[in-house]
């Protein structure tokens, strides 16, 4: 039983939590939005790195300097496309925009195809996204939440998980692979050598920072001074919306904390599904 908070609404056979997307926003996402040529998009599936790369974005694109990350929240720096503040966001921004959305392939911004504009797609550890978003809807009083993990997991893998299911959000995406204009991230991967992902990002936007520009990319979007920052931690979103009792938006940043959370039969499980769902695709998480 879903609590009155925690509403969805089904845009072609998506479920997003009602509170933040209307069907208007997600047609204006699809249909409506005219993409510019130095557009970036940074594309994930909830809990890959959104936030993370909101951060890299807005300190990449002001060559380094933190004050943007100081002075203005994430979510205005880099908006969502398809919530129901995207238009009014996006529409007048000076160019270059820096846009997030969780979209799956089939329902991204068709205008986008036509322009050199980029996406940026990172991707992680399905068990890990699932763990992650567990805790998170438990603390965002607009999502649908199940108090046992295993109830939760099952919600993970069936068709009614909000934005669809990973392995069909990740495969949709995969199919851009071979484009120029499309970069693929893996969150392993950038916590194991942040800097060198960073250059590969910059290379990818023809953006030249300078060692000292890219040292500063590092230092400011790293875990301990993301969770530090409250333009970029929602500790100022109020409690009915992000209850903080249940904890803080930065949760742990790691790799593998699924292991302390997935029984051996869960892992079986899901590693079965995985196999099953991922058979065709070439990827792996460290």
């Amino acid at each position: 039983m879903m609590e009155a908070g925690r509403q969805y609404i089904e845009f072609e056979h998506i479920r997003v939590p009602a509170a933040v997307h209307t069907m208007e926003s997600f047609n204006y996402a699809w249909k409506e939005f005219e993409t510019r040529d130095d557009d970036v998009f940074n594309v994930t599936y909830p809990k890959s790195g959104t936030t993370w790369l909101q951060e890299i974005l807005s300190l990449i694109y002001s060559n380094g300097d933190p004050t943007p990350v100081k002075t203005a929240f994430s979510w205005d720096r880099v908006p969502w496309i398809e919530q129901h503040g995207g238009r009014t966001q996006l529409e007048n921004r000076p160019s270059p925009r820096l846009i997030t959305t969780h979209l799956p392939f089939h329902l991204f911004t068709q205008s986008f195809f036509k322009t050199k504009a980029k996406v940026i797609y990172t991707i992680r550890n399905p068990k890990d996204v699932c763990v992650s978003l567990y805790y998170f809807s438990r603390m965002v009083q607009f999502m649908e939440y199940r108090d046992d993990f295993q109830d939760f997991v099952s919600l993970f893998l069936s068709k009614d998980i909000m934005f669809g299911r990973w392995f069909e959000h990740v495969k949709g995406w995969l199919t851009m692979k071979d484009n120029p204009n499309f970069l693929i991230l893996s969150y392993e991967d950038m916590l194991k050598d942040l800097r060198s992902n960073v250059i590969k990002i910059c290379k990818f936007l023809a953006r030249e920072l300078d060692d000292a520009a890219i040292d500063s990319v590092v230092e400011h979007s790293s875990f301990q001074a993301m969770k530090n920052n409250p333009m970029s931690n929602y500790s100022v979103v109020p409690n009915d919306i992000f209850d903080k009792k249940y904890g803080t938006f930065h949760r742990k940043g790691v790799a593998g904390d699924h292991k302390n959370h997935f029984t051996p039969a869960q892992e079986e499980e899901f590693e079965k599904i995985y196999k099953d769902c991922m058979k065709d695709v070439n990827i792996s998480f460290t």
